[in-house]
């Protein structure tokens, strides 16, 4: 009984480090996905304060969206690029991607406004490349 205890301690303490390597290289692995390069490209795009970058990574329906409310609102792209920049998540973490055929959904952790928030990103494959369809971002818990 005492070996099978010692065997059973001795192979959670070798095996709950390999399974946390894991899922942080599963995490850092995520960044390298056609999705979340997509997503950092976009976000990239923002930070360069670059609307016609940005809307590049968007879908063709989510840059209809986008011009229409610009144009509605009377807003000028700067002020839009502004905006988003102040909305755009820091400490930006992927925790998980699922993909369905042309259709995928990365989820990530970050900071907006300095608060810790959740997120999901939905994406399209358009023309063999995927863009971002929508992005949500909320604390809560």
């Amino acid at each position: 009984m005492r070996i099978a205890k010692r065997v059973a301690i001795l192979s959670s303490l070798l095996i709950v480090p390999a399974f946390s390597s894991a899922l942080a290289a599963g995490a850092q692995n995520l960044e390298t996905t056609p999705q979340a390069k997509v997503y950092l490209a976009l976000l990239k795009a923002v930070a360069a304060g670059d609307f016609e970058g940005y809307k590049k990574c968007m879908t063709r329906e989510s840059v209809k969206g986008i011009d229409r409310q610009t144009k509605e609102t009377g807003i000028d792209p700067k002020k839009a690029m502004e905006f988003l920049k102040a909305m755009t998540p820091t400490e930006l973490k992927f925790t998980a991607l699922k993909v369905d055929g042309k259709k995928a959904t990365l989820e990530a952790t970050g900071k907006v406004g300095g608060e810790a928030n959740k997120g999901t990103v939905a994406l399209e494959e358009e023309d063999g490349q995927w863009k971002v369809a929508n992005q949500s971002w909320t604390n809560a818990k």
